[in-house]
């Protein structure tokens, strides 16, 4: 299977807090992002692809205290009390995406090796050169798994958020990934390097402010 990074997870208490954070520890402010009808969240976007990792961007995500409740639990664990707590104190990085082309087959695999993924769910937001269509895996109950080192799969329609975003200065540089099992390593993406323990997030970013690095919580 041909998976790349597609993407990395922010969370954020607020989009405010989440937007405030991106300047003051990577030194630029994120582009706009859109509302998720399915999720009521919302979300502001950074271009942070490099030759490495080409066509990836950093996702500041929020639940959108506009929108009415979704009737079911949000994904990446937003519902969860723990990561409300941790978000209140500051964003954080919480999760990855890995950009796939077909994503039923992606959760097939990683159901072979123990893992339900979930649901694959046609999902989409309005841009200002119209909607954004994606299919993505979400499980029932929103959980993240492996602390979030186990990525979500996504599968874009004809347009990619990247193909709008402005260049930041921004680049991903390094990704890790801690604390998952043998049999799911096989089928993350080559540029992705997987360690037995550690954090379950560690990744390494060059930007206007230097060299940032930042880590996910257990």
């Amino acid at each position: 299977m041909s998976w790349e990074v597609d993407h990395l997870v922010i969370g954020a208490a607020t989009l405010e807090q989440g937007a405030a954070w991106c300047e003051a520890t990577l030194g630029v402010a994120p582009a706009p992002g859109g509302k998720h009808p399915l999720m009521s969240t919302h979300n502001r976007l950074l271009a942070i692809g490099s030759v490495r990792f080409p066509r990836t961007y950093l996702e500041i995500i929020a639940i959108d205290p506009q929108a009415p409740p979704p009737g079911r639990p949000r994904w990446f664990d937003l519902d969860q009390p723990g990561m409300q707590r941790a978000l209140a104190e500051q964003p954080m990085l919480i999760h990855w995406a890995a950009r796939c082309a077909d994503a039923d087959a992606g959760c097939a695999a990683l159901a072979r090796a123990g893992f339900d993924r979930g649901a694959v769910l046609a999902v989409e937001r309005d841009t200002p050169r119209g909607p954004l269509r994606w299919r993505i895996s979400v499980r029932a109950d929103g959980q993240r798994l492996c602390a979030g080192a186990l990525p979500t799969l996504i599968e874009w329609g004809d347009a990619h958020p990247n193909d709008s975003l402005p260049a930041s200065g921004v680049q991903l540089d390094e990704l890790v990934l801690g604390g998952l099992p043998a049999g799911v390593t096989g089928l993350l993406p080559v540029q992705v390097r997987s360690i037995a323990a550690g954090a379950p997030l560690d990744v390494l970013l060059t930007t206007p402010r230097g060299p940032v690095r930042l880590v996910s919580l257990p």
